[in-house]
């Protein structure tokens, strides 16, 4: 990707860096005790469906562990790949950015910031399953992987590189329903609240870097590479925030439900008419920020994010649907770390 122009208009969030990021501050968190519930059943609902709820509390306990080893999993693998490398790029100025000095000394700053919680829910997750007795098993590699791999594939090859600008971007500017709601949740162990916790804190300065960044890559663009890319940018969105329902039928499998039960539970836990809602208000900011820097201007890319059901129509009316996304359990959309119906 060559090189586009600079602004020179950067306000910095990390001059107190050394004393705010959790990198710098913060003691590594210590699960010492087994407790009885490590997720709030509230973001994960197949815990509350009648089929799984008579499988016993003992289900619903492991159930609700197995969805945090996936969140830390989910992470781990979010931060490592579609984080940091964009974040190193910007730093070491091959991003094809030209940015203020200011904005490459950050993203160092992120980079560091990433790289440690992906080391923390990585260590956390091993001493999980050191006090727990119960190993991570199965949860496989998060779908968004495989979804965005699917969209980089209809991106033109005269675009190459700015889909992982694009990922980034998105990913950074969602809001996590867990980061959010985990902390303040008393019924979790205090180490479980203290590391969210700690990410979250860290999260909010990268959330308004990325909308930064955004703000100076989109008027770097020719009009042909925004109309490029803008129509994909719901995709991208959904990609992190549709529930992953190969992995939710795996833990589900895991604890004996039949496959007929599995797809009953799923279909019933994510109705297709009731997704979009969650996903949309997790999307909200990154949808408006888009918006800002004048991507849905282009009549191609706001159709998409109408259908996509993440705008509402000129009328004032939310006519999007959600389109087929399937990922082999049912015909209904991830569950991801950001909508409040499940979930950077």
């Amino acid at each position: 990707m060559a090189a586009r122009p600079v602004l020179n208009t950067y306000a910095s969030r990390f001059s107190r860096w050394d004393d705010l990021a959790s990198v710098r501050r913060r003691p590594r968190r210590h699960l010492v005790d087994r407790a009885d519930l490590y997720f709030p059943p509230e973001l994960y609902p197949v815990v509350s469906h009648p089929i799984v709820v008579a499988r016993g509390p003992a289900v619903v306990r492991t159930l609700l562990l197995h969805r945090l080893y996936d969140y830390l999993h989910f992470t781990t693998e979010l931060e490592n790949l579609a984080v940091i490398p964009v974040a190193a790029k910007i730093a070491r100025g091959t991003s094809g950015l030209l940015l203020p000095r200011q904005m490459q000394a950050d993203a160092f700053k992120i980079v560091t910031d990433e790289a440690w919680h992906a080391q923390f829910s990585y260590d956390f997750t091993q001493e999980l399953e050191h006090v727990t007795g119960v190993p991570r098993g199965g949860g496989g590699i998060p779908v968004f992987t495989q979804r965005l791999d699917e969209i980089v594939a209809l991106f033109p090859r005269e675009i190459a590189g700015l889909e992982a600008l694009v990922f980034a971007i998105v990913s950074e500017t969602l809001i996590s329903g867990i980061l959010s709601e985990i902390p303040r949740d008393e019924r979790l162990p205090r180490p479980v609240r203290d590391l969210v916790r700690d990410h979250a804190e860290d999260e909010g300065r990268h959330h308004v870097y990325f909308r930064s960044v955004l703000r100076h890559l989109w008027p770097a663009l020719t009009l042909r590479e925004r109309r490029a890319v803008g129509p994909h940018v719901p995709a991208i969105i959904q990609a992190f925030l549709i529930p992953d329902h190969g992995q939710v039928a795996t833990r589900l499998a895991s604890v004996g439900l039949s496959a007929e039960e599995i797809v009953q539970v799923v279909t019933e836990c994510w109705p297709e008419h009731e997704l979009m809602g969650p996903i949309a208000e997790s999307a909200a900011p990154a949808v408006r920020y888009f918006t800002e820097v004048g991507a849905l201007d282009d009549s191609r890319t706001r159709c998409a994010f109408v259908e996509a059901g993440l705008l509402a129509d000129d009328a004032g009316s939310d006519i999007g649907r959600s389109k087929q996304l399937t990922d082999g359990v049912s015909r209904t959309p991830r569950d991801s770390n950001a909508p409040r119906s499940t979930t950077t």
